[in-house]
């Protein structure tokens, strides 16, 4: 018996899709980077208390020395983030990831990047659209991790049924359509637009690698978050005239407007 299990693998290793939201870091201030994180955990603990993060330093003028690096994922850790990792950048930056004994992570989805001034739209009619994208040429179908299946013929991915708490359906390079509901702690995330003919109780990000004409379209809108290519919005509490109401929410510049359908 103990020749049999020496045979078996010790674990697997696998490589997929992870929620790991982005910390932009403007100035190098640990202490204001602490302050502002709490800032966000105390606003939606469900969402940012331990979330996975990964400290982007592109876009200070000079790459920090290591004892400022190591005090801003200090500051990350006390306000209730886990830093997991560096944002790809120069070889400078790759260098201090080794000193730092942190990956390197060189594309991820766009999730949790505020939206400056975000705003919910009046349900007054939306501008005349944007003229449509020139047509591309067919995607080829990816793997995706999910229950998801793709929909035959059509460059859609479909769930069927609820999203239950603590599940995350992805749908990449495409839109998703979910034919049931997303619960309160699910995920839904697409690359492109996303379509949910149930209740949004949950999170749902489209335009997930930064699609800014991405859209959301929701039947019963009382969702945790939604975002379209990381600018987001989140709700503690549902504005009356929008709960349970149809809605779509799209960008326009840099805001995330939501209005009824």
């Amino acid at each position: 018996m103990n020749a049999r299990m020496d045979t078996q693998e010790a674990c697997d290793l696998r490589f997929g899709q992870v929620g790991i939201a982005n910390v932009r870091v403007r100035r190098a201030d640990a202490a204001a980077l602490c302050d502002e994180l709490e800032r966000r955990v105390r606003s939606a603990p469900q969402l940012f208390a331990r979330a996975a993060v990964v400290l982007d330093l592109s876009h200070l003028l000079n790459l920090p020395d290591d004892g400022t690096v190591d005090a801003l994922l200090e500051a990350v850790r006390s306000a209730g983030m886990i830093p997991v990792g560096l944002a790809y950048g120069t070889s400078e930056v790759e260098a201090l990831a080794v000193r730092m004994g942190l990956p390197l992570i060189a594309k991820f989805r766009a999730a949790y990047e505020p939206a400056d001034g975000g705003s919910i739209a009046p349900p007054a009619p939306p501008a005349a659209p944007a003229p449509a994208p020139v047509a591309e040429p067919p995607r080829r179908a990816e793997p995706v991790r999910s229950e998801a299946e793709p929909v035959a013929g059509l460059g859609a991915q479909q769930y069927d049924g609820t999203v239950r708490s603590g599940q995350q359906v992805y749908a990449r390079d495409r839109d998703l359509v979910v034919t049931g509901a997303v619960a309160n702690g699910a995920e839904v995330i697409a690359d492109g637009n996303i379509h949910i003919y149930g209740g949004l109780r949950g999170r749902a990000m489209a335009g997930a690698q930064g699609d800014e004409k991405a859209r959301i379209y929701i039947s019963d809108f009382r969702a945790e978050l939604v975002a379209i290519a990381g600018h987001y919005r989140v709700f503690e509490q549902i504005p009356k005239d929008l709960e349970g109401q149809s809605v779509r929410c799209w960008l326009e510049g840099e805001k995330l407007l939501i209005a009824k359908l």
